[in-house]
C-alpha cells in the first residue's frame, strides 16, 4: 500500500497525525513541547523556543480544500496565539501552515469572522482554503513562519 492514502483513515486518525506531526515538527526547529491534559480550550498544545515566550497551538487537517474554523470562545487572538493546520493530499507528503491568530484582527475572504446572530451556530473565526486563495495563504506556510518566530 503506498504511503499518504489519507482516504483510509479516518477522521480521530487524520486529526491525530496531523497534531502529532505538527508537534514534531515543532520538535525539529528546536522548540519544546508542551501536552495539554485536556483538550476543552481550543488549545492542542504549548511550545516555546529557547527562553522565549510560550505559543497557544491549535491543530485542524483537511482532506483537500474546504473551510476550516474554530469557535470563538476557544480560539482567541493575541500575539502567541496560531492555527496551525495539516493539509493531507492523497499521496504527498502533508502540507502545513502555521497562521498568527492577529491575522482575524482584519476579517477578509480569505480569513473570515462569523458572529451567526440570532441562530444556533456559536461565532467563529475562519479559514476558506480554497485552491483561488492558495496564494494567500502560502504566506503563512509552517517552514516560513517558524523562521520569522525563532530569529
Amino acid at each position: 500500500m503506498p504511503r499518504y492514502q489519507w482516504a483510509s483513515l479516518n477522521k480521530q486518525q487524520v486529526g491525530a497525525y496531523t497534531e502529532y506531526f505538527v508537534k514534531m515538527e515543532f520538535t525539529m526547529y528546536g522548540f519544546q513541547v508542551y501536552e495539554t491534559e485536556v483538550d476543552d480550550r481550543g488549545i492542542d498544545f504549548i511550545a516555546r523556543y529557547q527562553q522565549g515566550p510560550f505559543f497557544e497551538i491549535q491543530v485542524k487537517s483537511l482532506r483537500s480544500h474546504g473551510y476550516i474554523f474554530m469557535e470563538k470562545t476557544k480560539f482567541r487572538i493575541s500575539e502567541n496565539s496560531y492555527l496551525a493546520i495539516g493539509l493531507l493530499n492523497n499521496n504527498q507528503m502533508p502540507e502545513l501552515f502555521l497562521i498568527p491568530s492577529l491575522v482575524w484582527q482584519n476579517p477578509n475572504g480569505v480569513f473570515v469572522s462569523r458572529d451567526y446572530k440570532d441562530l444556533k451556530s456559536k461565532p467563529e473565526w475562519g479559514v476558506n482554503f480554497s485552491k483561488k486563495n492558495m496564494t494567500a495563504i502560502n504566506e503563512y506556510a509552517f517552514d516560513k513562519i517558524i523562521e520569522k518566530i525563532i530569529r
